[in-house]
């Protein structure tokens, strides 16, 4: 294993470290794929109707809480103009959407669906394994001791400032990246399995109460975009602190695992 500073966390670039675990490497990559998954066809269900809302209810000619500007497929005006339906060659349509494409994404809607049930399993397995070998606790959780403000602020200096070439490939990891990596694991993706499940029509039919507790059908679907949010925020943090640290050396730790 190799050695770490006492103030950061970070290990000797001349030191041999261990790399990641076989389950480790399995698990990351299937959740990987899968979250990238969920974010492609996640935006694609959003251009549908990019307006977000708080409450129970939320349409075209209610407030919006948020209204992201990635298409228009919302607006009353989108509509053209109507006709009637003796005026049609062969297609017994009145009106097209601005964006037509986007309101046939059931495929999109059905991929979403099977790439989150990938994202579920191979992280329950990964908490499971985790909590069995004691990764998890050694490499994942944050020590209540180290958690003092001046040692956080001292640890974060040091990726502001991408002072982080001499990180090691694997655990240990510095108390920001343990921190990071807890909330994703056990706050951030927990919401989004939680969110994602209540928008389903079967379980919010079968358990009302689930959306309830959280505020109504449109605040669990702001709520599962905030997260969304964060955790691209959080993938585009990772990928540039792997670039930083050495990506040859961190890919090869992360599927050799040396």
């Amino acid at each position: 294993m190799a050695e770490v500073t006492a103030s950061s966390g970070y290990t000797d670039p001349s030191a041999v470290v261990e790399g990641h675990r076989v389950w480790v490497r399995i698990c990351h990559w299937v959740m990987a794929l899968s979250f990238v998954t969920l974010a492609v066809t996640g935006f694609l269900i959003l251009m549908v109707h990019p307006r977000l809302y708080w409450g129970e209810v939320g349409n075209d000619l209610t407030p919006a809480l948020l209204e992201l500007p990635i298409s228009h497929n919302h607006r009353p005006e989108g509509w053209e103009q109507s006709v009637v339906f003796s005026s049609l060659a062969n297609a017994p349509i009145s009106a097209n959407r601005t964006y037509e494409i986007f309101n046939q994404n059931g495929w999109g809607r059905s991929l979403h669906f099977l790439a989150g049930w990938f994202l579920v399993v191979a992280g329950l397995f990964y908490v499971v394994a985790g909590l069995v070998t004691g990764h998890v606790r050694r490499d994942l959780l944050p020590r209540l001791r180290d958690l003092a403000p001046r040692a956080l602020w001292r640890d974060l200096k040091v990726h502001l400032r991408l002072q982080v070439g001499s990180a090691g490939a694997g655990a240990p990891y510095g108390l920001v990246q343990r921190c990071a990596y807890a909330g994703v694991a056990f706050v951030a993706l927990p919401l989004m399995v939680l969110t994602g499940l209540s928008m389903s029509p079967a379980i919010a039919a079968s358990y009302p109460l689930l959306r309830d507790l959280l505020g109504g059908q449109q605040s669990v679907r702001t709520v599962h975009f905030i997260g969304f949010a964060a955790l691209v925020l959080f993938l585009f943090i990772h990928i540039a602190m792997v670039v930083l640290t050495g990506f040859r050396k961190q890919m090869r730790a992360m599927t050799l695992g040396n």
